[in-house]
């Protein structure tokens, strides 16, 4: 029963860093390149609200990822491998952090209506500054999970050549 809770968590959680990793990646080679070609005319429809529905979306799955590392950790920690739920909750933590306090601000200047050319793209430059960090963050979490399945069937695998 462990092992079936551990497998499907662990899967759950694998599932949605890679939702960000896909969202972050995204955002970066097919958004961010666009940004220096907006004017206050055009921002509104190619940014907002894209980012309002990933914001109700991704609150809800981020909620959900905690508690399914936390879960992961406590399965984990007498294994070898509880680094991995660690890293990855530390790393959802901080990019919710970085989110809330940092990027949230510009989403709203963003959502209130911008007038003025050098205003929005002082306001996308920084957007876009403090994304990259937080797909890095998105990154680290895949990571975290690509190695911990990775090291898993390799260990599976050993075992069937035994």
């Amino acid at each position: 029963m462990k092992a079936a809770i551990l497998v499907w968590n662990a899967s759950f959680l694998f599932l949605t860093t890679a939702m960000y990793l896909g969202t972050g990646w995204s955002m970066w080679l097919f958004q961010f390149p666009i940004a220096p070609h907006l004017s206050p005319d055009t921002y509104y429809w190619a940014f907002v609200p894209q980012v309002a529905s990933a914001t109700t979306f991704f609150t809800w799955m981020t909620s959900l990822m905690m508690l399914s590392a936390l879960i992961m950790i406590w399965l984990e920690w007498k294994g070898g491998i509880r680094w991995v739920p660690i890293v990855v909750l530390l790393a959802v933590l901080t990019a919710t952090g970085l989110t809330v306090k940092f990027i949230f601000p510009y989403n709203n200047a963003m959502s209130a209506g911008i007038h003025d050319q050098a205003q929005l793209q002082e306001i996308l430059s920084k957007w876009m500054a403090l994304n990259k960090i937080r797909v890095s963050l998105w990154t680290i979490q895949w990571a975290s999970m690509m190695w911990y399945f990775g090291r898993r069937t390799y260990q599976a695998l050993r075992l069937t050549e035994s």
